[in-house]
């Protein structure tokens, strides 16, 4: 049943909207996380510090992180490789153009495969630039305070960021939509009321994690 699944084009669309919805839970708790900064130094780094004691002392130091991490690469790999195999199934199926060339579907949908590209590379950045520090030359561990705003203090971070955040509104807007009707939650009467969800989720998420390179580039945060 389990290789049904995975074979199947119901099945790949399943998974990426579990997939899809676990990422999205995290995403908005991560950008509740990073609205601490807007509370001051002492109030961010002690939440940062927070999510590495959660669940001691019956879990060891960092353990409940080292779950969450995995549950998250996990939900990324395997709607990344779903995305591509139905995408590929979908290049096989149609090989030649559409005869007209008026797009069929939104600019969210017709960008969804460039949004997730970005979105990929942007996590690798953000890991390497805010949890190792190997892109970060002024990183200092156990200050991630200081590490935000030296990040957002810099033309490039601001640049990939904010780009990187562009799209991840527009990939949540079509994802969350899109899931909803792979799970069964779609029809005509709620239509309306999913993609008015979709919408807001998209517009909250956007704009709560750019406000923070915003809030520092405007000395708010310092």
């Amino acid at each position: 049943m389990t290789r049904t699944l995975w074979d199947s084009s119901v099945g790949k669309k399943t998974i990426m909207a579990v997939s899809g919805l676990i990422m999205l839970g995290y995403l908005v708790v991560h950008m509740l996380g990073n609205l601490k900064i807007f509370f001051g130094a002492g109030e961010f780094n002690g939440y940062a510090h927070w999510l590495r004691t959660l669940g001691e002392p019956f879990l060891h130091h960092e353990w409940a992180l080292w779950i969450v991490r995995v549950i998250l690469v996990a939900a990324v790999v395997l709607h990344a490789v779903c995305a591509y195999q139905l995408s590929r199934r979908d290049i096989r199926a149609r090989p030649t153009a559409y005869v007209h060339k008026r797009p069929r579907a939104s600019y969210a949908t017709r960008t969804m495969r460039w949004g997730g590209t970005i979105l990929g590379l942007f996590i690798v950045w953000h890991l390497l630039d805010l949890t190792t520090g190997t892109v970060h030359p002024g990183f200092q561990a156990g200050h991630p305070y200081q590490n935000v705003v030296d990040t957002f203090s810099t033309w490039y971070g601001n640049t990939v960021y904010v780009v990187a955040m562009l799209a991840l509104g527009l990939h949540v807007r079509h994802g969350f939509w899109s899931a909803a009707q792979t799970l069964g939650a779609g029809s005509a009467a709620r239509d309306r009321a999913l993609k008015t969800l979709a919408n807001g989720l998209a517009a909250v998420l956007t704009a709560g994690f750019l406000s923070v390179p915003v809030a520092v580039m405007t000395g708010v945060v310092n």
